[in-house]
């Protein structure tokens, strides 16, 4: 019998999803289950087996057609061990022994990474990379994240940090990262940083503005508000969002010009402004690409959605 299955899941704070796919990656069937991260989180890669076996079961697919599991999770990951630690939103802070537990469990070979890589390959795969050999993602969320694909494979760099696109600094001695260093790019395009550029340039306007007022008021106030009141002509909001993509366009002429990709793909919840954001970072990322560069990579938006972590994560099994 043909093997021809793929099973991603992709493993998140909240929710794990999971998909079974041809091995073309075409998506058969998806289901998600709430990720326990109660005592330590030591129910979730037994939530993971159990799964899995139950809807192999549920959909009556012959085991022998999987080819195998792949997946992508938060935190650190030793790819030749199939370890994770560091994924402090599951409760891992200690070394998991993710591969080995659940090939145990399911009788199925597993591949892992971390799920900004996965999401990566995703989109090259399947989405706005069109399955070309070098695709460069960034992801736009809680943090900004990332994966580059160069000659079909992830980029994992000597220590595994290769992809850590969030930390390229757009801004010397600006905003204090988490990383320890200052002027990064997630604390300006993730939907934090977002809120905090829009608070600073508060306080420096003088000028009429529904963004200012709720500032001042102290009103929640969140990026896509920002985003939304500058869609609606709001002139703090659009200083806020022209600066959020100067330094999006500046970090990707310096990830394009190092490895000049086919595609920039732009994901994640901040990028679901999308084209309004989009033909604003095109146009600051021009002035800093190389010129070869700036014909031959394009700027995209992200095409998979939520899709993409799972997919991506099948990828690996191929």
């Amino acid at each position: 019998m043909a093997k021809d299955k793929l099973i991603g899941v992709d493993l998140g704070g909240t929710t794990i999803k999971f998909a079974i796919l041809t091995d073309e990656g075409e998506v058969q069937q998806k289901w998600s289950i709430q990720t326990n991260v109660l005592d330590g989180g030591k129910y979730i890669v037994p939530d993971i087996i159990e799964s899995i076996n139950h809807h192999l079961d549920i959909y009556q697919l012959d085991r022998d057609r999987v080819i195998g599991i792949g997946l992508g999770t938060p935190g650190t990951v030793n790819i030749a061990e199939g370890t994770v630690k560091g994924a402090y939103n599951l409760n891992w802070a200690t070394e998991q022994p993710v591969k080995e537990a659940i090939e145990a469990g399911t009788g199925f070979s597993l591949k892992i990474d971390n799920d900004a890589n996965v999401a990566a390959l995703g989109e090259a795969w399947k989405g706005a990379g069109n399955n070309d050999d070098d695709v460069s993602f960034i992801t736009l969320g809680t943090g900004v994240g990332g994966g580059l694909v160069a000659n079909g494979q992830l980029i994992h760099g000597a220590g595994g940090a290769g992809g850590e696109v969030g930390h390229i600094i757009v801004e010397p001695n600006g905003y204090l990262c988490t990383c320890g260093n200052r002027g990064c790019l997630e604390q300006y395009a993730s939907a934090t940083g977002v809120v905090h550029l829009a608070q600073d340039f508060a306080e420096q306007y003088v000028g009429q503005s529904r963004l200012k007022q709720m500032i001042d008021n102290g009103d929640e106030v969140t990026s896509k508000i920002i985003f939304d009141l500058a869609k609606d002509g709001d002139f703090l909001a659009n200083e806020t969002v022209n600066k959020v993509a100067y330094y999006l366009g500046y970090a990707s002429a310096m990830i394009a010009n190092t490895l000049n990709p086919s595609a920039i793909v732009i994901g994640g919840g901040v990028a679901a402004a999308g084209e309004f954001l989009r033909e604003r970072v095109e146009k600051d990322w021009k002035p800093f690409a190389f010129p070869t560069v700036r014909t031959s990579t394009r700027i995209k938006l992200a095409e998979l959605g939520n899709d993409a972590g799972v997919i991506g994560a099948a990828s690996l099994a191929r």
